[in-house]
């Protein structure tokens, strides 16, 4: 079992949930953050701490997509363990529906 980042992380990318993770099984992209389910051990402990809701259990009905989603970037993206800012706009795109179309593919640009 593991905890997957869902639509809802796109364009806000929140870094709560990676303060948290005991793990750091958190990958960063351009504009959304992926849970490695590989070594996500199932604490459940990032998924309130997420403002946006983005965060949902692999048992859930709509998880399914997205732990492909989650695999696929986790293992081109790199680990964040640090929390950073919000986007600039998060607030403007938190609780928009349907935001995969939005998803950059590219890896976060890291420092």
């Amino acid at each position: 079992m593991t905890f997957v980042v869902t639509d809802n992380c796109i364009r806000c990318k929140y870094t709560d949930c990676v303060e948290v993770c005991p793990v750091d099984c958190f990958y960063e992209g351009e504009n959304m953050l992926v849970i490695n389910p590989d070594e996500c051990i199932d604490c459940g402990v990032c998924e309130p701490e997420c403002p946006a809701d983005a965060i949902i259990s692999d048992a859930a009905e709509s998880a399914e997509d997205w732990l492909a989603i989650n695999a696929q970037y986790a293992a081109v993206w790199p680990v964040i363990t640090e929390k950073k800012d919000p986007l600039a706009d998060a607030e403007e795109w938190n609780g928009v529906p349907d935001k995969l179309r939005f998803l950059s593919e590219e890896a976060a640009e890291t420092a």
